[in-house]
């Protein structure tokens, strides 16, 4: 199906030497006129199809119903105040919550800020008494945050506006004075530094104490201990390699002494109780968990790893996050793609607190001062809880109790759940999730979805999904595969998808496709594929090297040109994931599955709705539009080949809920037309 007019094909010759044809390289401007015009065509062709669907207006009630239910973060508890981050109801945003004597009390409603719903709260830290709550708002989605602080008490907000706060990692002095905080410089995506504020004091004459000469595209977290003597500074190079260092905020100036430096491994740090606690995958591919303690360190050098002391050692599954408490550490470990939660004591007795058939983690909070820990949990079939757990010094087993707890808006006990492994092309085994109605048949004649991601050491459990509820009365089947490239089984898991190795994940999820026509789980001709994101590349991939595999995908914020991924916001974080492009070498294993270089014409793709944003502050518009519009000219199927582009959002995050229920109306929408089946 042939799209809007297009300009004669051009050759764009990259650094690396290669002819790449690029015809559509000027909807990389959305200023030019000429984007202006194809994105509207688009945008209205899109929403003639999508809104004259079968359905469409009793489908988005439905998951208007649906999604009328509580969202839940993580509590954190800091002096006698728990706060939180929910959206109840019909709420279009996340609210910042304090809970005091068991009542809650809005501290920060975005929604009620801006009448548009487009103002989102993209992070927040609580002061260690719990006076003081520093957090991020920015507009349509794009994260570029501004850094405000209120007042925990009145909710008040003070003047201070920091700009340029984006994925802000932020850590309190003990005295509530003020903190150390990253910040970018005006308007850019790299160079983030570390700052230090005092409040009330101009933040452009905040000091920088880390950073300078480290590269534009290190990422920086910050931790401080509770006194506020040990301050750590983990330095991210891509999700594979970290560097650590220390400093003894005694001292002025401050030294940062390196902990770990120049390895090709992961090390995540947390000080606390006058010890330096350090998981790492160096030596334990599934991670372990050391402690060192820093008064032995003479700054002389970097301890090396047998100067530390193995507090967890590497077990079966992977050491995934841990929290630190009074007399504890609650550990969560990933066995076989769900969640088990374990507390481990100084006198190194272990118990297990959580261990379900299906269960996901999403948070664990901690604070060195106390016995309590707040663990956020879900399943496919069952919404989040927070457990409240003590685990005090001794013998005695840990308290637990459910703090809170979202209503499921359905009957759990008519779905069933199933993890199934299966073969991929190089005879990796790979494990996948199946959710069906409990009655429905396994003979090879229902619809299916398959989700993926595959990548950036990122593990896809078995977590809440509300929406999937139609299709699954309607008797859907809906899987989703833990591929290659992801965190589920470590660290040599993660690796053997990025890079040079990226076309093992789709040969897993194509295996995966081949698995349930084979196995009679769906119907071979009523299988669509969905991914968003890094697996918006993923059934991009899959559509361009398999056309025939899939008969709908729905392709979210993708990247589709992987040779000039880089060039557009923060695509050069991705160089460590995929590869450089201005590299000869690199360039040609990316060339050989870049979906946008590998369409081809007269071949019939299957139909695709391809979306994406204006403001998406993380993967470029440009990569949805070029290749919309390539596959358009290209493709003899008979499906068609949708784009849009939403001109007030982001890359989802901070998305307003009524945009998230159109959202979820056309993308099943479109599933159930091409598939057949009627939702309601």
């Amino acid at each position: 199906m042939g799209g809007p007019t297009e300009p004669l094909p051009k050759k764009n010759r990259m650094t690396t030497g290669l002819d790449v044809a690029d015809p559509y390289q000027y909807l990389e401007d959305a200023a030019d006129p000429r984007t202006v015009a194809w994105t509207a065509e688009q945008n209205a062709r899109t929403r003639a199809v999508l809104d004259a669907l079968p359905g469409r207006a009793a489908l988005e009630r439905r998951f208007d119903e649906l999604l009328a239910i509580d969202t839940l973060g993580v509590p954190v508890a800091a002096g006698g105040r728990v706060f939180f981050t929910a959206r109840r109801g019909r709420s279009r945003q996340a609210v910042l919550y304090v809970r005091e004597d068991g009542c809650d009390r809005v501290l920060l409603d975005p929604a009620a800020m801006d009448a548009t719903g487009l103002t989102s709260l993209d992070w927040w830290y609580a002061s260690p008494a719990g006076k003081h709550v520093a957090f991020g708002l920015s507009t349509n989605g794009n994260e570029r945050s501004t850094l405000g602080i209120l007042d925990a008490a009145t909710g008040q907000r003070s003047g201070e506006a920091i700009p340029d706060t984006r994925y802000c990692s932020l850590a309190w002095f003990p005295d509530e004075s003020g903190f150390y905080y990253t910040r970018y410089p005006a308007g850019a995506d790299y160079d983030g530094r570390l700052y230090r504020h005092v409040l009330g004091t101009p933040w452009a004459n905040d000091e920088k104490i880390f950073g300078d000469g480290r590269a534009a595209e290190d990422m920086l977290d910050v931790r401080l201990s509770a006194d506020g003597r040990w301050l750590t500074v983990r330095v991210s190079m891509g999700w594979t390699r970290s560097d650590v260092y220390l400093a003894d905020t005694r001292h002025a100036p401050l030294a940062f002494l390196p902990l770990a430096e120049g390895r090709d491994a992961i090390f995540d740090v947390q000080p606390a109780n006058g010890t330096i606690y350090m998981r790492t995958n160096e030596g334990a591919p599934r991670f372990r968990l050391l402690t060192l303690d820093p008064l032995t360190l003479d700054g002389a050098s970097t301890p090396g790893i047998p100067a530390w002391h193995e507090f967890v050692a590497e077990g079966p599954g992977v050491l995934d996050a841990f929290a630190v408490g009074r007399d504890a550490v609650v550990l969560h470990s990933l066995e076989n793609v769900r969640s088990v939660v374990r507390v481990r004591r100084a006198d190194g007795s272990v118990e297990t607190l959580l261990d379900g058939p299906d269960s996901s983690v999403l948070g664990i909070s901690a604070d060195e001062r106390s016995d309590i820990f707040y663990i956020l949990r879900s399943s496919f079939l069952d919404a989040p809880a927070v457990a409240r757990v003590v685990a005090g010094p001794g013998g005695a087993p840990a308290e637990t109790t459910i703090w809170e707890r979202v209503a499921t808006p359905f009957d759990p006990e008519r779905y069933r759940v199933t993890q199934e492994w299966f073969a991929s092309r190089d005879g990796t085994r790979i494990p996948m999730w199946v959710l069906a109605r409990r009655d429905a048949p396994r003979d090879g004649t229902a619809p299916a979805v398959l989700y993926g991601y595959g990548g950036f050491d990122v593990s896809l459990g078995p977590s809440f999904a509300a929406n999937l509820v139609p299709w699954l009365d309607a008797g859907g089947m809906y899987a989703l595969a833990n591929l290659r490239g992801g965190g589920e089984f470590g660290d040599a898991w993660h690796r053997a998808g990025m890079r040079e190795n990226k076309q093992n994940v789709f040969d897993d999820f194509i295996a995966a496709v081949e698995y349930l026509a084979a196995s009679g789980i769906a119907a071979p001709d009523r299988i669509a594929v969905s991914g968003g994101s890094n697996g918006g590349l993923l059934v991009a991939a899959l559509a361009t090297q398999r056309p025939e595999l899939a008969s709908a995908v729905v392709c979210a914020v993708p990247l589709t040109d992987m040779l000039r991924f880089h060039r557009f916001l923060i695509g050069r974080l991705w160089i460590a994931e995929y590869g450089d492009p201005e590299s000869p070498q690199d360039a040609a294993f990316l060339r050989a599955y870049s979906p946008y270089h590998n369409v081809r014409d007269g071949v019939a793709y299957p139909a695709m709705f391809i979306e994406t944003a204006e403001a998406d502050g993380r993967v470029d518009p440009s990569h949805a539009k070029k290749f919309g519009a390539r596959v358009q000219a290209a493709t003899s199927g008979s499906g068609p080949i949708l784009v849009y582009v939403e001109p007030n959002a982001g890359h989802g995050a901070g998305k307003p809920r009524d945009k998230v229920v159109a959202e979820l109306a056309d993308r099943w929408g479109f599933i159930a037309w091409r598939l057949g089946q009627l939702l309601t």
